[in-house]
């Protein structure tokens, strides 16, 4: 029996290229493996925890879901579904909230970090963000979560949560284990001693971008004094995070990437970046303009989703109740 595997992405706003890099390019091959039984996610409730205008909420699911289906993630090989379609995600999170010490929350570089970016909406959701993270991973019985070295911390939560209700209330949970994966660090384009974000949409390549858009954003990227393509994040920042970029989505690795271009300026590689780039999402933007046409057929595959999640949560959440005592 192949083991489970489970991940998500918040809606909040048009896919670029770090999402995509970092997790979304990712989901596609560990699908495609054959070695998993894979769920994936929209989490819309964990969006709640940035500023967000209603009217645009359902735009934005929509648009990751056409995402996710465009980069290939097949509703016959996942199960793809929408957190906030899963009553039992929400009702397991309050259950865990009374078993999690205040203490273990508040050591969560995540929330620190996010609560300097937006002071002015430092919300309780965003302290008990990891918490409905637990709650999704051990409610589908997980037994991996793809995560980069910075969510590390939010998973040794969840598995110490998840020990933590076992121990107390008996064997109901399997510890989830991380899949660590690369993911590239991008940068600004326009800034590149800044991560890349959708708040700086001048520096940012969102995967639906027109070729024009892109073209102009990468041969205006800022880069330095010099010519020679050559990664040094030091002294050569800027060239070293596009240089980043074009290894990525070429599989190639850095060293490959400054032998290609060796002898040639930074005006040429751009140019290639562009082309590279434009190629590699062509078939990306007509896919997901075909699915954003029919929004229906978009509903009907959540929903076929959301059926298949929630026949296994209301089964777990039953368990977890019967552990409770709860009637």
């Amino acid at each position: 029996m192949k083991p489970n595997l489970l991940s998500g992405i918040q809606p909040t706003g048009r896919l670029h290229l770090g999402n995509y890099l970092g997790a979304l390019d990712n989901f596609v091959k560990l699908q495609n493996s054959g070695r998993y039984n894979c769920f994936f996610f929209i989490a819309d409730l964990h969006s709640l925890t940035e500023d967000f205008k209603p009217k645009d909420k359902s735009k934005q699911i929509l648009s990751l879901l056409a995402d996710y289906l465009a980069a290939g993630l097949n509703p016959k090989k996942s199960t793809i579904f929408i957190q906030s379609h899963i009553p039992a995600n929400s009702e397991l999170a309050w259950i865990l909230n009374t078993i999690t010490p205040f203490g273990e929350l508040s050591r969560m570089t995540q929330f620190k970090d996010k609560s300097k970016d937006q002071a002015s909406n430092i919300n309780i959701g965003l302290f008990s963000y990891p918490i409905l993270m637990t709650a999704d991973v051990i409610l589908y019985d997980a037994n991996f979560v793809p995560v980069g070295e910075d969510q590390i911390q939010h998973l040794e939560l969840s598995r110490t949560l998840t020990r933590k209700f076992n121990k107390r209330f008996g064997k109901t949970f399997i510890e989830p284990q991380p899949l660590l994966t690369e993911v590239p660090r991008l940068m600004s384009l326009n800034n590149p001693d800044k991560k890349m974000s959708k708040s700086q949409p001048q520096g940012c390549i969102f995967v639906d971008d027109s070729p024009a858009t892109i073209k102009k954003k990468i041969m205006t990227a800022t880069t330095d004094s010099g010519i020679e393509v050559k990664y040094d994040l030091k002294k050569k920042a800027g060239i070293s995070n596009l240089i980043t970029i074009y290894a990525a989505l070429s599989e190639k690795n850095i060293k490959g990437v400054e032998k290609e271009f060796k002898g040639e300026n930074y005006s040429v590689f751009k140019k290639s970046l562009a082309n590279l780039i434009n190629q590699h999402f062509s078939d990306h933007r007509k896919k997901k303009k075909q699915l954003l046409a029919s929004p229906s057929k978009l509903k009907r595959i959540t929903n076929q989703g959301d059926k298949k999640a929630n026949k296994i949560a209301n089964a777990k959440i039953n368990k977890v109740k019967d552990q409770l005592g709860l009637l």
